[in-house]
């Protein structure tokens, strides 16, 4: 499967992630110019994760965001539905469990914080993953969503659109074991709600109180909720 579309099957967007697990990292350094690393700094930040809190990183990966959340001193898992993406981060040690996003394999109040990075935009319904979310976190427990969004700047903007439309492509032909994957990407980023519409999407769903933090003049926006107590 080199290429999910906007329909999202599970099976095509898991087979999709298989073929691009052993270079993904390096890819996504390549197209973010080299901001993945504050982005992810950035997003455990916001989390304010404590030491000893159990934190679910949903859509890890390769679980090198797992690994960034852990120097928090909090015990961190990651979860994907992506085996292959998950045997690419096998050398990182943190625990890994491969799972649904709309069905995730944890009791009811497991976690006291839950993060998503780059992949609430690829499950199926994203309405059911939030939900599924919250039901794995504690009353009062945290959420933070890590996503690409709309620019701020409107003459940036224009010109992120165009590097979405044109130069991401070909960048990824030069550098990811499956480009036609990254065209996919470029499409959902482009179709994803702005940071306003994906907060009420957020307060719609089994939380309260989201608002965001714009990162790269909004090519990244980091939403964070809690969980009604």
């Amino acid at each position: 499967m080199a290429k999910a579309d906007l329909d999202k099957k599970p099976f095509d967007v898991a087979s999709m992630f298989d073929a691009v697990g052993e270079r993904y990292d390096l890819t996504n350094t390549i197209l973010s110019f080299g901001q993945d690393a504050r982005w992810r700094r950035r997003t455990r930040e916001r989390l304010n994760l404590r030491p000893g809190e159990k934190v679910l990183d949903l859509a890890a990966g390769t679980a090198v965001s797992t690994v960034e959340l852990a120097k928090s001193g909090a015990w961190c898992v990651a979860c994907d539905f992506s085996q292959g993406m998950l045997a690419a981060g096998r050398d990182r040690d943190v625990p890994k469990v491969c799972g649904d996003g709309m069905q995730l394999p944890f009791a009811d109040n497991t976690f006291d914080a839950v993060t998503i990075s780059y992949g609430l935009r690829n499950i199926h319904d994203h309405e059911a993953g939030l939900r599924e979310m919250a039901r794995v976190t504690r009353p009062g427990g945290r959420l933070t969503i890590a996503e690409f969004s709309t620019p701020v700047v409107p003459v940036f903007g224009t010109l992120y659109k165009e590097y979405l439309m044109r130069l991401l492509p070909k960048v990824a032909r030069l550098v990811s074991s499956n480009p036609e994957a990254y065209e996919y990407l470029a499409d959902s980023i482009r179709a994803w709600p702005g940071q306003e519409g994906l907060a009420r999407v957020i307060n719609d769903n089994g939380w309260e109180n989201a608002g965001w933090q714009n990162l790269s003049f909004g090519i990244v926006a980091l939403h964070s909720a809690t969980k009604p107590l």
